[in-house]
């Protein structure tokens, strides 16, 4: 059983966590990160513009643009996959839904036994647009850049860890609640705050933090990780400006960890920002499809056993698919009739792999998940509470297959991690082919999308932001 959590919320030994936290960001010194964690962070920088891109042209692309169109000033800001300059807020709305809208982005590992199924939340979508708005308005370097992306990623996922396990089982979405506070942590980081102005970002930010599970399956779910980026850049600059807030916004009674989850986990977050750093240990998650991370150990699994065993689709008679039941209470759509409900349909997943061997971008479109015959496939998965998943415990997201075949035989497997995570790590060059496959549906220039590859590579190296600008906009 997974151990009770106790709130730290009246401890007095909580005092001054945001100030520890704006110090964090305003004292963290680029040399002093491990050389491993500056090429991890790059592998999901790269990661993240290839889904800005592939995001530019999904429906929720569509829409966005629109809006930005009737309601932003021009400023110097890219959206990426469009020739719109905007303002920083703006682009970081934009670039935050478009890196969220396929739900293909990196996921955060937890650490505690107590933590629902290993996994709280994306850090890349609210944090890399903020830090590229504000890398290309200030014309800083990639160097700069990319630490104020590992800084507020660092500060979002020790949040997120911290925070009571009740504040995502009670239906609050941590990329939207806690992204604001990475958005905010790296626009200020790039501005230069000081850190009584990175706490009142911080406070303003947690202020406007907001997102709801019940949006899971919808074109809401990637507004979440837009808002968080814009809600933290607007923040900073309401700071900037001279705007007023507490600046005990984390460990206050009423503050954002009480009020959001009736509680926290001071020894998650006190001291150890930086102490591993988030990408170094537990480590954070690449996706390979683009759909809930919850249906990639099993995904994983299957894949390998449709391979190993040649499973033809006509032979399958029946799947059981079997996982903890807080998996089930996030894959909530078994008879999905779209693409954004496919993506968090463990029957859709399994199926469209039986079907297609294959399950990317193109897989996740409404054509496809209203093909007859995966329809008919998605209809033959028996997707229950397992008792093995159960006791495997939430910090793992344990799966259970048993794949009936009309000769008599049953093929079975268990998955308790995914590809991409960090017990199966995905190389750069496996992250740079998923970002060439986003590109490609994107129908972005080959040229462009291989110059993205290696100026990312190289990132600590590039004196002026802005040639990444001209290779993410039209």
């Amino acid at each position: 059983m997974a151990k009770a959590f106790t709130p730290n919320i009246h401890s007095e030994r909580g005092k001054g966590l945001t100030k520890e936290v704006a110090e964090f960001v305003h004292n963290n010194k680029y040399n002093s990160i491990p050389k491993k964690v500056i090429e991890l962070g790059k592998k999901h920088i790269l990661d993240g513009f290839g889904l800005a891109i592939a995001g530019s042209v999904a429906r929720t692309g569509e829409y966005l643009f629109k809006h930005i169109k009737q309601n932003s000033a021009k400023g110097k800001a890219t959206v990426i996959g469009s020739k719109m300059k905007v303002t920083s807020s703006f682009a970081a709305l934009a670039n935050g839904t478009g890196i969220h809208s396929d739900d293909y982005d990196d996921t955060q590992l937890a650490v505690g036994k107590d933590r629902v199924y290993g996994l709280l939340t994306h850090p890349t979508a609210p944090c890399l647009p903020s830090a590229f708005a504000e890398a290309e308005i200030n014309k800083i370097s990639g160097k700069d850049f990319l630490h104020a992306y590992l800084v507020g990623v660092d500060v979002e996922c020790k949040v997120s860890e911290a925070m009571s396990p009740r504040h995502y089982q009670h239906g609050f979405h941590s990329t939207a609640t806690c992204g604001t506070l990475a958005s905010a942590s790296a626009a200020a980081k790039i501005r230069g705050y000081k850190v009584e102005q990175i706490q009142g970002s911080l406070a303003i930010a947690a202020s406007m933090s907001a997102g709801l599970r019940e949006n899971f399956g919808t074109m809401t779910k990637p507004l979440h990780a837009g808002r968080a980026a814009e809600s933290g850049v607007i923040a900073c600059d309401l700071v900037k400006l001279g705007w007023s807030s507490t600046d005990k916004i984390l460990e206050s009674p009423r503050g954002f960890f009480q009020a959001h989850g009736g509680g926290y986990d001071l020894n998650s977050i006190k001291n150890k920002l930086g102490k591993p750093w988030t990408f170094d240990k537990p480590g954070i998650s690449i996706k390979p499809h683009p759909c809930g991370s919850l249906t990639h150990p099993g995904m994983t699994k299957m894949l390998e056993l449709i391979l190993q065993h040649d499973i033809k689709p006509q032979d399958v008679v029946k799947v059981d698919v079997g996982t903890s039941h807080n998996m089930q209470n996030a894959l909530i759509h078994h008879r999905p009739t779209n693409e954004f409900q496919a993506k968090f349909s463990m029957e859709y997943s399994m199926a469209v792999l039986l079907v297609r061997r294959r399950a990317y971008i193109p897989e996740y479109q409404d054509k496809q998940v209203n093909r007859p015959d995966v329809q008919a496939m998605l209809r033959k998965v028996n997707f229950y509470k397992s008792a093995i998943a159960e006791k495997a415990g939430y910090d793992k997201m344990t799966t259970v297959i048993d794949i009936y075949l009309k000769n008599g035989k049953k093929i079975s497997g268990r998955g308790d991690f995914g590809k991409g995570s960090p017990m199966i790590p995905m190389s750069y060059e496996e992250v740079a082919d998923k970002f060439m496959g986003c590109a490609e549906f994107a129908k972005w220039p080959i040229a462009k999308s291989k110059a993205i590859i290696e100026t990312v590579r190289n990132l600590e190296k590039l004196k002026d932001i802005s040639k990444l600008s001209k290779l993410l906009s039209k």
